[in-house]
């Protein structure tokens, strides 16, 4: 809660100046003639003391940052005005930092949904929303938000699979789901800082990759699967450029092929067309059938 009880520090400033000014002022005056100090000499030292007492009321409060207060223990409130302050000085103050910041979590490595070892770390922004409980909640609060922090990685890490190599089904992956990934991870973080009034401005993912052991067979099943995936499209593309040339062959009568010539030049065409390679071709200088 925003707390009421703060003063125009500048003005207080001037008060606590001139209270200053006529303490001493009192001193001198009634010990210049070397007489018997006065009642004015008394006020005036009685004066001083109270003077540097008030003067602890004085707290200079930077922008984005918040006083905590407590009395004798007990939690009195929070000052967030910003500038010159006057609160009351028997009050125990700690500043408290409203600004934004960021927490980049240590590159974990856990096990995806499928129990496969990968390496994942995360970036949190975050800010402190209620000064009580980031003060009085939790013990540590730099531990608690990285500890909170990384948990929470671990846990959406689990429940997601890395890619759909091996779970062909999966509505979202660690890989291709990053904006539903995020979004999850997001809330996730802010049931746990909740606890510590902080809330979370955004989150990302900074590193996600298979661990060393396994990231080489990854890498070659990848590739494997990429091959078979173009291999398919060449084929298919194949398939109707074969079907195509024999249509056209058959409509414009150019040459009348049985079955078996067919069926030769159908294989000599996917070669063609599906090897990895240019293929030197074989010229035939006598008939058809020779």
């Amino acid at each position: 809660m925003n707390f009421k009880k703060s003063y125009s520090g500048i003005q207080s400033f001037f008060l606590i100046m001139a209270i200053a000014f006529f303490a001493i002022y009192l001193l001198i005056a009634n010990t210049s003639h070397g007489g018997q100090a006065g009642i004015g000499f008394w006020v005036g030292l009685l004066l001083l003391p109270l003077d540097f007492f008030l003067f602890k009321g004085l707290v200079a409060i930077e922008p984005n940052y918040a006083v905590v207060l407590t009395f004798f223990g007990k939690y009195v409130g929070t000052v967030s005005n910003n500038g010159l302050r006057f609160i009351n000085p028997l009050y125990s103050k700690l500043k408290v930092s409203l600004r934004i910041q960021s927490l980049e979590s240590e590159i974990l490595k856990v096990n995806d949904k499928l129990g496969n070892p990968i390496e994942i770390g995360a970036i949190v922004v975050w800010q402190i929303e209620d000064t009580y409980k980031a003060v009085f909640e939790v013990k540590n609060f730099a531990d608690y938000l990285k500890n909170q922090a990384e948990a929470a990685v671990r846990h959406i890490a689990s429940v997601y699979p890395y890619d759909t190599f091996e779970d062909e089904g999966a509505e979202i992956t660690l890989r291709d789901g990053a904006d539903k990934v995020i979004k999850v991870l997001e809330k996730e973080l802010g049931n746990r800082f909740f606890a510590a009034g902080v809330k979370v401005v955004e989150a990302r993912l900074s590193h996600l990759a298979y661990a060393p052991e396994i990231a080489g067979a990854m890498l070659q099943r990848q590739q494997a699967t990429a091959i078979v995936s173009a291999r398919s499209k060449i084929v298919e593309g194949a398939v109707g450029m074969v079907e195509m040339a024999l249509d056209m062959l058959s409509k414009k009568e150019i040459v009348v092929l049985d079955d078996e010539k067919k069926a030769a030049m159908v294989s000599n065409l996917m070669v063609v067309l599906c090897g990895e390679k240019s293929a030197s071709p074989v010229l035939n200088t006598g008939t058809l059938y020779q």
